[in-house]
C-alpha cells in the first residue's frame, strides 16, 4: 500500500519517535523497527485500498430465501482512531435476503476491510450494516460488535476486559420487534455446535 518514498518517510517518523522515548534506533533490537512497524502498519491499515462494496458485489446470487442468514462471532482487530492503540472484537452480522444472497465469506472478509482502518467501534458498526444494506438490498440487516478497546486497558481509566457493545438495524429488524429479538436471542444464544 505505501510507495516507496512513503514507506521511506513513515520509517523515518518511527524512528524519530524512538528518540524522542529516549530510545537509541540504532541500538540491536531497534534498527530494524522502524521497518517491522511500517509493515504491520501497512497490513492493519490495508482495508483503505479495498473496496467492500466490491467485495460483497463478486457474490450475489439469486435465492428464494426469505429467512435471517446470520454469521456469528467473526473476529476482528482494528486500531483506534484516537490513540492507535488496537481494538479487539468480534462481530454478529446478520441479513433477511430480498431475492439475493451473498457468498458467506464475503461478510467476514467486508468486517476485515472496515476494520483495517483507523476506527471508532460505533462507525464501523454502522459501515458494516450499511455496505449490506446498499449492496444486496435485503429486507433488513442486523449487525452488533462486541470488543475490548486498549486505550481503556492499557490507559486512562485502565479497566481490563470491560467490553463495548454497539448495534446497526436496517429495515425490517427496526420495524418488526420479532425480528429483532430473534436476532438478538441467536447472537445471545450458548453455542450449540462442537467444533
Amino acid at each position: 500500500m505505501f510507495d516507496e518514498s512513503r514507506r521511506e518517510e513513515f520509517e523515518n517518523c518511527v524512528r524519530t519517535m524512538l528518540e524522542i522515548m529516549g530510545e537509541d534506533p540504532n541500538r540491536q533490537g531497534l534498527i530494524s523497527t522502524p521497518k517491522r512497524v511500517a509493515k504491520a502498519y501497512e497490513f492493519v491499515t490495508e482495508g483503505y485500498s479495498q473496496d467492500p462494496r466490491d467485495v460483497l458485489g463478486d457474490a450475489l446470487f439469486d435465492s428464494s430465501n426469505n429467512e435471517m442468514v446470520l454469521i456469528k462471532d467473526i473476529e476482528f482487530y482494528s486500531l483506534c482512531e484516537h490513540h492507535l492503540l488496537p481494538i479487539i472484537g468480534r462481530a454478529h452480522v446478520a441479513y433477511i435476503p430480498n431475492g439475493k444472497v451473498v457468498g458467506l465469506s464475503k461478510i467476514p472478509r467486508m468486517v476485515n476491510i472496515f476494520a483495517r482502518r483507523l476506527q471508532i467501534q460505533e462507525q464501523l458498526t454502522e459501515q458494516i450494516a450499511q455496505a449490506l444494506q446498499d449492496v444486496i438490498s435485503p429486507r433488513g440487516v442486523g449487525v452488533v460488535v462486541e470488543a475490548r478497546h486498549m486505550c481503556m486497558e492499557m490507559r486512562g481509566v485502565e479497566k481490563i476486559n470491560s467490553v463495548t457493545t454497539t448495534s446497526a438495524l436496517r429495515g425490517i429488524f427496526i420495524k418488526n420487534a420479532e425480528t429483532r429479538k430473534e436476532f438478538f436471542d441467536l447472537i445471545n444464544a450458548p453455542k450449540s455446535v462442537k467444533f
